[in-house]
């Protein structure tokens, strides 16, 4: 119990030295003073609480387009909007953040009160739900586009997704609670035809906008692979069908053709030709990794409205 005080008691000294110092503005000199402590220990007291999770330091950096590849992408697959936002980083997190930062931007283009906002699942769509930032609330409804994926990252998980950005927009959350890959297709069809699951399917089909992550089926890049939801064998099933990637489970080759039907049959998730109606489809993806799998996602039209990073865009023109 000592102990346990003791650790508290240096959490609020550490909280009090880094509200002097950030917010008061005070230089480390007052501050030891103020304590009774050196200068020395001050700069020791400020790491430490940066180490601890006390202090979080971040850079808002005003993000840049490139509107003539946006411009490009738009006339070369008839999209409704494309947004290419410059990075530094060609993979890797800060792409990520930068990504979900664009992700945001353009998908507050396209919300209003009343709108039903369908949602997949992956790593672009929650750093674009991280970054969403919306003074007044927003009643829409948001609705799970798939099935939960289980115990891990649970961060990634559509259930998850769906609970933090309909708190963020002060809507109403709807869920699939059923697994998103079943053991084969008379599961999934049993589960999509059980009366909870299908009144949040029945509700997916009238999605006004979709927030979609573009998965690839690279053994490199895969997150469905890499976090083992598919075994190497399924995922090189997949390949040897044609498909390079997918949308919500929808699997499609580099020309936009239907690809590994026989795995999506498996899925609770959204119907192709249900998807395709959705006026808004945004896909937020970038990285090497994807630009196949963002191509055969364009010519598919399972994505209308594109956010990625000049590299990509690039890469997904040249092909």
């Amino acid at each position: 119990m000592a102990d346990q005080r003791s650790l508290q008691d240096r959490a609020s000294l550490l909280a009090d030295v880094a509200d002097m110092y950030y917010r008061e503005n005070k230089n480390q000199a007052e501050i030891a003073k103020s304590v009774g402590v050196t200068r020395s220990m001050i700069s020791r007291m400020l790491t430490e609480a940066r180490d601890a999770g006390i202090v979080e330091i971040r850079v808002h950096r005003s993000l840049q387009s490139d509107h003539d590849l946006g411009r490009e992408l738009i006339e070369a697959f008839d999209l409704l909007d494309a947004y290419v936002v410059r990075v530094s980083a060609i993979s890797g997190r800060k792409l990520t953040r930068s990504l979900g930062r664009a992700g945001a931007l353009v998908l507050k283009r396209y919300l209003a009160p009343g709108k039903v906002l369908g949602l997949a699942w992956g790593t672009s769509i929650s750093a674009t739900v991280d970054a969403l930032d919306v003074v007044e609330s927003i009643p829409v409804k948001v609705v799970q586009l798939v099935g939960a994926m289980g115990a891990r990252n649970l961060q990634y998980d559509g259930h998850d997704l769906v609970s933090r950005l309909s708190e963020k927009l002060g809507g109403e959350a709807y869920y699939v609670n059923a697994p998103y890959v079943c053991q084969d297709r008379e599961v999934a069809r049993s589960l999509m035809e059980s009366k909870a699951i299908k009144e949040t399917i029945s509700l997916g089909k009238k999605t006004d906008v979709a927030l979609l992550g573009i998965g690839s089926t690279s053994s490199t890049h895969s997150s469905f692979y890499l976090a083992g939801y598919v075994t190497r064998k399924e995922l090189d099933d997949l390949r040897r069908g044609g498909s390079i990637g997918d949308v919500c489970g929808l699997h499609f080759d580099l020309e936009g053709r239907p690809a590994a039907e026989h795995f999506s049959e498996r899925l609770v998730t959204i119907q192709r030709n249900d998807l395709l109606a959705i006026p808004v489809r945004l896909g937020v993806a970038g990285g090497p990794g994807k630009v196949q799998a963002i191509l055969g996602a364009l010519k598919s039209r399972h994505v209308n409205v594109l956010v990625t990073d000049q590299v990509t865009a690039k890469k997904v023109l040249d092909r």
